[in-house]
């Protein structure tokens, strides 16, 4: 008797609100090409919004589309080109692939590339699914000491990178951090990483700013009806002075009004959270105190350095080793649990299991609760070094 045929079961959005568990074929890898057997998929704001509303911005759901895009596996082929990994190798994904050697490409600015492969967002299909091929030279070996559940993760660490990359944060800053959410708290542990003397993360949830000042904040501030200039002011207080950076990553219009006057004239201030597309901002102020203003489009550069020198750790590239090392503090402050004994029934949810693929995620009710490690028995000496609860971790 014939041995079973492995199964490709894909977590495939076809509409706001219609999600659905399918078996796809396996892919079959190209010449410069791996095919993956996924292990761990974190579930991003992004994932849920294309599921619960079918659109983000002039991405567009128009056909089915299988979700995720931070992820790591393990590769089980490899293209007839591909000479740096081979079956058995442990990877992270970086989700964004240029098509093209197109000009934003050969300045090395690949992520603005209009043609980019990006997964999870239309017409491009994602990972989460048991068995995906992506481009070879966009998969990074893991070092043995670091998880996948962790490599899963230096996908949205990346964000973080880049942003403080394109704010300039170096040795002495003082920085601002506006919104303690999951892209937020990576922005802080960047920027740290890269030589920020003091941050100050501000934020309207208790519970979130605390987790910042648990993962390195050293000033947290609370917000509630202040205005933006009083936020501003406050935030000096707190620092001695006007931060030289600030990294808005909330695209709340008064967040970023608050951004504007709280930085140093000089500084800058870069945008990582987007919301509405028209927003009043007192440009100005910006103006007539030289302050900058920039942009940030998922990352670029963020993979380890390709440097063939003897030094192990390239001086450009020690901070973002120091800021992925970091991951894991951050993902032990984040550790949750669902409610035991609970079963993924229908697909009211994205699911924790889906097959041999652990989700970093779950939802209940119309919550998105997050867990940086899969929910799996364990013995008393937890592989993660986490504290067990109820034989699980």
């Amino acid at each position: 008797m014939a041995a079973a045929k492995p199964e490709n079961l894909s977590l495939v959005v076809h509409g706001p609100g219609d999600l659905r568990l399918e078996n796809y074929p396996i892919p079959e890898p190209g010449p410069n090409e791996v095919l993956l057997k996924m292990h761990s998929v974190g579930i991003c704001g992004s994932d849920v919004h294309y599921w619960q509303h079918g659109r983000i911005g002039d991405f567009v759901v128009k056909k089915p589309m299988v979700l995720g895009h931070e992820a790591s596996g393990t590769v089980v082929k490899v293209g007839s080109l591909v000479r740096h990994l081979q079956p058995g190798d442990r990877v992270a994904i970086e989700p964004g692939a240029p098509r093209e050697t197109d000009e934003f490409c050969k300045i090395g600015r690949y992520n603005l590339s209009p043609t980019i492969f990006f997964c999870a967002t239309p017409p491009d299909d994602g990972n989460l699914c048991r068995f995906y091929k992506h481009n070879a030279n966009f998969c990074y070996k893991l070092p043995d000491n670091v998880t996948f559940e962790e490599g899963a993760l230096i996908e949205p660490l990346s964000v973080g990178i880049h942003a403080c990359r394109r704010a300039g944060v170096t040795l002495g800053n003082k920085v601002l951090v506006c919104g303690a959410g999951p892209i937020g708290l990576v922005n802080l542990l960047a920027a740290k990483a890269m030589g920020a003397a003091q941050v100050v993360v501000t934020d309207l949830s208790a519970s979130r700013l605390s987790k910042a000042k648990e993962v390195g904040a050293d000033f947290i501030l609370q917000i509630s009806n202040e205005s933006p200039q009083e936020i501003a002011k406050k935030v000096e207080g707190l620092l001695g002075s006007k931060p030289e950076v600030t990294i808005e990553c909330t695209g709340v219009e008064t967040s970023i009004q608050a951004g504007i006057y709280a930085t140093h004239s000089g500084g800058t201030l870069v945008l990582v959270g987007l919301g509405s597309e028209m927003t009043s901002v007192p440009l100005v102020h910006a103006a007539t105190r030289e302050v900058d203003i920039k942009g940030v489009f998922r990352y670029c550069n963020t993979g380890p350095s390709q440097d063939t020198s003897p030094c192990p750790i390239p001086a450009h590239r020690s901070s973002e080793v120091r800021a992925m090392n970091d991951t894991r503090e951050l993902m032990f402050g984040l550790k949750m649990s669902p409610t035991p004994g609970e079963e993924n029934k229908k697909l009211d949810r994205l699911p924790q299991e889906c097959g041999e693929v652990t989700v970093l995620g779950w939802l209940q009710g119309s919550d998105l609760v997050t867990s940086p490690y899969p929910l799996q028995p364990c013995s008393p000496h937890c592989p993660h070094g986490a504290p067990t609860q109820g034989g699980h971790c």
